[in-house]
């Protein structure tokens, strides 16, 4: 039986006005799976989450998508090709920096092979495979990310996946906390209909000092009260990913507008997009599916009323910043490379409450 965690809620804090799906995960979207796979032997402290958008062949059922880069300070790979043409094609997998080609061959790999079975001939594809640098934790000069590590995390993709110290978020460091996967969900309401946007985040960024939660200034305040709580950085630097999936009828371009407002929710928690932050947003649609090339040439698709956008803005900016705390609150502390320790934020947040 999968064990409960305590999240950003169970401390008494509730980030906005909107309601939570079920889960309040990123898998409220539905289709949407994700599954990690985790590393943690002694000075190797990483891993591999993805993200699997459907539970069909994302290639031969693309949907629509795209990025948005805050800050640039990152080595991601497929953007460039998702922005040029509006989609995904492929699971999104998180890693570390230095594993980002490996993790990439492991996707076409697995394409090559789904592909293959679905009888669909593949002569191209486009993996999107981003990253946070664990080396505060891992000795990530020894690349321990092998291709069956990617396998294993497809393989285990659930919608109540576990949060924290998993995955891609094993080795990483928030506000000079332990850093991790944090997940939030959002639903509103339109013409009637209930829609849902859910963000995911790999969070590896700040100093200890700036950290905000739900408008208070927890870092400063817990660092006066415990000096050895946090790691204390001179600078915002490591990076977030943060990718957010919805059931709302959007084109990429709407996506794209959509997708900036996680900064919102990247900002209130402290982060104010240092130098050596990568600072990314990656979104998809689950509503359609874009026509292959057997399709007519004229195709008719449902769209958002841009002057309905709104509400889909503010839940991205609630459910980006509730997802950044979660990966705080859920993750676990850890001892990596170095003998280095870094505390989990649920030890210390009852301090100040």
């Amino acid at each position: 039986m999968k064990q409960m965690q305590t999240r950003i809620r169970d401390f008494g804090i509730s980030i906005g006005s909107l309601p939570t799906g079920p889960l309040n995960k990123i898998t409220d979207v539905a289709g949407v799976t994700v599954g990690h796979c985790t590393v943690k032997e002694g000075p190797h402290q990483t891993g591999v989450t993805v993200i699997l958008p459907s539970p069909k062949n994302p290639f031969s059922h693309k949907l629509p998508a795209a990025s948005f880069v805050l800050n640039g300070f990152g080595k991601t790979q497929g953007l460039i090709q998702m922005d040029e043409l509006g989609s995904l094609e492929t699971p999104i997998a998180l890693t570390n920096t230095l594993n980002v080609g490996l993790v990439h061959d492991a996707l076409v790999e697995y394409m090559l092979n789904l592909c293959g079975r679905d009888h669909i001939p593949l002569f191209s594809v486009n993996p999107i495979v981003c990253e946070c640098n664990d080396s505060s934790l891992n000795q990530i000069a020894n690349r321990v990310i092998t291709k069956e590590h990617v396998f294993s995390a497809i393989r285990s993709a659930e919608a109540d996946f576990e949060e924290g110290s998993v995955g891609a978020g094993r080795g990483t460091v928030c506000y000079g906390f332990k850093g991790g996967i944090g997940s939030s969900s959002r639903q509103i309401e339109l013409d009637g209909t209930t829609y849902t946007l859910g963000v995911l985040v790999q969070s590896n960024h700040g100093r200890s000092i700036h950290l905000t939660i739900d408008g208070k200034k927890a870092g400063t305040e817990i660092l006066k009260k415990n000096p050895q709580a946090a790691f204390l950085s001179p600078t915002d630097r490591g990076s977030i990913i943060m990718i957010v999936a919805t059931d709302l009828p959007v084109s990429d371009r709407q996506l794209r507008r959509i997708i900036k407002r996680a900064g919102v929710g990247l900002i209130r928690t402290g982060s104010y997009l240092g130098h050596g932050s990568g600072d990314i947003m990656i979104g998809f649609s689950t509503a359609y599916t874009l026509a292959d090339a057997q399709a007519p040439a004229i195709q008719t698709i449902p769209m958002l009323n841009e002057s309905k956008i709104e509400q889909a803005f503010l839940a991205c900016a609630e459910a980006a910043e509730e997802a950044i705390l979660n990966s705080l609150v859920t993750a676990e502390s850890v001892t990596g490379t170095d003998g280095r320790t870094l505390h989990s934020l649920s030890e210390w947040l009852p301090t100040i409450l």
